[in-house]
């Protein structure tokens, strides 16, 4: 991704992050991340985020889906021998989120599917409104899209290891890569 599209994806995040009351320090406004996973398509398939906290036990992170943007399928695996993967709990702060795991496929679902988009397995829907949250548990497979009019969601888990993620589009590199 090029330097000027990452600063107003990030400039759109920050807006998305005043509208639902979430301040940030200006060190956190500094360091939100831009992750288009390496496909180009920031639009439909990215996500931003800001960690606020990553200790050996806990993690805590705001993240923007902006209109219809798509964080891909995938899981949090076992990492060494004491860390069997991420638990994951979603709160939805602001639009609506579906969230997609493993389970009884829902018909007509509300996500737009991306049909040019390989790796999406599960479409289990779980609809989070303003104030709903939902726990993911370590190795499960999932995804989620924003609504319409985006959506900002506060996540709070165990350690977080993003870059052990596993991605069920073996295209997709986890850590950004940002180009002059």
């Amino acid at each position: 991704m090029n330097r000027k599209v990452y600063q107003e994806v990030k400039e759109e995040a920050l807006k998305y992050f005043k509208e639902a009351n979430i301040v940030l320090t200006p060190d956190e406004e500094e360091q939100i991340e831009v992750a288009d996973f390496g496909l180009n398509d920031i639009y439909r398939i990215g996500l931003e985020s800001v960690v606020y906290v990553n200790t050996d036990r806990c993690c805590a992170k705001e993240m923007v889906l902006l209109p219809h943007q798509t964080c891909p399928e995938h899981l949090h695996p076992s990492v060494g021998e004491n860390y069997e993967g991420k638990e994951e709990t979603f709160r939805c702060r602001k639009g609506e989120v579906y969230l997609y795991v493993e389970g009884d496929a829902t018909e007509d679902i509300k996500a737009k599917i991306l049909p040019d988009q390989p790796g999406f397995t599960v479409f289990h829907e779980i609809c989070l409104k303003e104030g709903e949250q939902y726990t993911l548990y370590p190795n499960t497979r999932h995804w989620f899209q924003a609504g319409e009019k985006g959506a900002v969601i506060s996540e709070f888990s165990t350690h977080c290891y993003d870059e052990y993620d596993i991605f069920t589009d073996g295209r997709i590199k986890r850590m950004p890569e940002i180009e002059e």
